[in-house]
C-alpha cells in the first residue's frame, strides 16, 4: 500500500494494526473469516470507479461494458454453484437482501412468522430494534427447552394460528442443521412464503458439507464474508417467477448504485467454492466445530443443544457463573477474539447474557485442525480458571501468539 503509506500514513498505519492483529490472534467470531487474497485485490480495483445503476444491458450511465459481462458472470456462477433459478448480486447487504424479499411479495404490515433472537435468530427477522419489526408484524417461534432444538410443531401451530404471508428459516446462532423440507411444507400448508436466510451457512452449503435451502425455499438470501470466505455484501436467490419482483426491489426500490467491486468480489469467490482447497476447508470447519464442542464439554462446559452441525459454537457460560460479556472481554485479553450472545433461556432474566458464541470458520481457513482445537479449548479454559492471575493470562497470551505464528493469515 504505498501509495497510502504517501497519501495519509495515519490511516496506512491503522490498517497495518489490524493486519498484525489479525495475524496474532484467534479469530473465533462466528460471522468472520478470512477472505483469499485475491478477493481483496479485486475489492481494490478501478472497479471502485464505476457507477451501474439498473442491470446487464439496461443500465442508466454509459461505459458499462465491461461491467455487464463482470455482473452477467456473478449471475451465472451463483446459479450454477447453489443450483438457484435466478440470482441478484447487488444487495448491500444480508439486511438489505432480507429487506428486498420482504418488499417484493408483501405489503406494509403483513404478518411474517419468523425464529425469535434469543433462540437464535437475526435483528432483520423482526426484532423491535430493527425497521423490519416496524414494517411488518412479526411473530416468533422458539426452540424446545429441553433439546434447545427448533419447536416445528409449535412452528407448524404458530402458523395455524397467526396466518402469516411468509415463514423465515435460518439464524445467527443456532447450531444445527434446519430441516428446510418440513419448513417448507408448514409454508405451503398455509400458502405461505418460505425464506431462508444462510448468511452464516453460505460456504458450507456452496460445499455440500451440509443440506442446502434452495431445493425447498421460495428465497434465500446470505452474505458473502462468513463462511464464503468472500466479500461484504448480499446475494438473493429465488424461484424464476419471482425474478423480476426482487430485481425492481433492489433497483429502483431500495438501492441505488451497486458496488461493483463488491459484485466481482463475489463472482470470484463463486467460482473459487467450486474448487477442492475451498471444499475441503468447509469439511473440516464443521469437523473443526463438532471437536471443539465435544473438547469445551469434556472441560465441563455446557454447549446449547448439546453439540453443533455447523460452524457454530454456543457455550452456556452462565452455567459456570460466569457472564457472555465479561468473558468475551477477559479472553481478548490474551488474544481469543469471540464474542457474548444471548442464549434460549435468557429472555425470561432481562438483560442476561448467559452465551458465548464461537466459530471455526476462519480458523480453519488458517489451517488449523482438530489438534489446534484441543489447544484453542484448552487456552479457553485456562484462560478462564486464570482470570484473577495476571502472569498466568500473560504466558496463555504467549501461547496464543505462537500458535498463531504457526499459521499465518497472508504468508507475504
Amino acid at each position: 500500500m504505498a501509495h497510502l503509506a504517501m497519501a495519509d500514513p495515519e490511516i496506512a498505519s491503522l490498517i497495518d494494526h489490524e493486519r498484525i492483529r489479525l495475524e496474532e490472534t484467534l479469530n473465533l467470531i462466528a460471522a468472520e473469516n478470512h477472505m483469499p487474497a485475491a478477493v481483496l485485490e479485486t475489492l481494490g480495483s478501478v472497479l471502485n470507479t464505476k457507477t451501474i445503476e439498473g442491470y446487464p444491458g439496461k443500465r442508466f450511465h454509459a461505459g458499462c461494458v465491461h461491467v455487464d459481462e463482470v455482473e452477467t458472470l456473478a449471475i451465472a456462477r451463483g446459479r450454477g454453484l447453489f443450483g438457484a433459478e435466478h440470482v441478484n448480486v447487488q444487495p448491500h447487504s444480508g439486511t438489505s437482501a432480507n429487506l428486498a424479499v420482504y418488499f417484493a411479495v408483501l405489503e406494509v404490515g403483513d404478518r411474517i412468522l419468523s425464529m425469535k433472537l434469543a433462540h437464535g435468530g437475526h435483528l432483520s427477522h423482526g426484532h423491535p430494534a430493527s425497521i423490519t419489526g416496524r414494517c411488518f408484524d412479526f411473530r416468533h417461534y422458539s426452540v424446545d427447552p429441553e433439546t434447545e432444538l427448533i419447536d416445528y410443531a409449535q412452528v407448524q401451530r404458530l402458523a395455524g394460528e397467526f396466518q402469516p404471508r411468509m415463514i423465515v428459516a435460518g439464524a445467527s446462532s443456532y447450531p444445527r442443521c434446519i430441516d428446510y423440507a418440513r419448513m417448507a411444507k408448514i409454508a405451503r400448508s398455509i400458502s405461505a412464503y418460505l425464506l431462508v436466510d444462510m448468511a452464516h451457512l453460505a460456504g458450507l452449503v456452496a460445499a455440500g458439507v451440509i443440506p442446502s435451502p434452495v431445493p425447498h425455499s421460495d428465497f434465500v438470501t446470505f452474505t458473502g464474508y462468513k463462511t464464503l470466505m468472500g466479500p461484504r455484501g448480499g446475494v438473493i436467490l429465488c424461484r424464476a417467477p419471482f425474478a423480476r419482483k426482487i430485481d425492481r426491489t433492489i433497483f429502483p426500490g431500495c438501492q441505488g448504485t451497486s458496488a461493483v467491486n463488491l459484485i466481482a468480489a463475489k463472482a470470484l469467490i463463486f467460482k473459487l467454492a467450486g474448487e477442492k482447497a475451498f471444499i475441503d476447508t468447509q469439511a473440516q470447519t464443521v469437523i473443526n466445530a463438532t471437536h471443539l464442542a465435544v473438547a469445551l464439554a469434556g472441560r465441563g462446559y455446557r454447549i446449547v443443544t448439546g453439540g453443533t452441525d455447523n460452524h457454530l459454537v454456543l457455550v452456556d457460560v452462565g452455567a459456570r457463573h460466569l457472564e457472555g460479556g465479561e468473558v468475551e472481554k477477559l479472553l481478548e485479553t490474551v488474544g481469543i477474539i469471540a464474542n457474548r450472545n444471548v442464549i434460549p433461556g435468557d429472555e425470561s432474566k432481562p438483560g442476561a447474557v448467559s452465551g458465548v458464541r464461537f466459530g471455526t470458520a476462519a480458523v480453519t481457513t488458517r489451517g488449523m485442525g482438530t489438534a489446534e482445537m484441543d489447544m484453542i479449548a484448552d487456552l479457553i479454559d485456562r484462560t478462564l480458571a486464570g482470570a484473577h492471575d495476571a502472569s498466568c493470562l500473560a504466558g496463555i497470551k504467549g501461547e496464543v501468539q505462537a500458535l498463531c505464528k504457526r499459521f499465518p493469515v497472508y504468508a507475504y
